[in-house]
């Protein structure tokens, strides 16, 4: 039954995603599957999951260690990430999100 609920969940997002219902998170599903072929194309299959269980393992050290620094940084990442989604969607104003009935 949780895996259903998931799977649902999972296709209903992909739907919206592919259809365009909110343009700027299908650019930035786009623009991330584009990232990831060139990422693919760069490394063997074997490479990346090796990369991957590193990684795994290693970010929850490294964040704990440093996790003020890297709080500050992402802090400062989202308000210029939001600055700047805010001035794109002030001059496309068909780029804002619905509101939801």
């Amino acid at each position: 039954k949780l895996v259903t609920k998931h799977s649902n969940a999972t296709v209903r997002e992909l739907r919206r995603l592919f259809l365009v219902e909110d343009l700027v998170d299908s650019i930035k599903f786009g623009l991330l599957l584009w990232v990831l072929t060139y990422i693919g194309s760069w490394f063997n299959g074997m490479t990346l999951i090796i990369n991957s269980v590193v990684i795994v393992f290693t970010l929850p050290k490294i964040y704990e260690t440093y996790k003020v620094q890297i709080d500050n940084y992402l802090a400062m990442a989202g308000s210029q990430f939001n600055k700047i989604l805010q001035q794109v969607q002030s001059k496309l104003p068909f780029l804002k999100k619905k509101a939801k009935a």
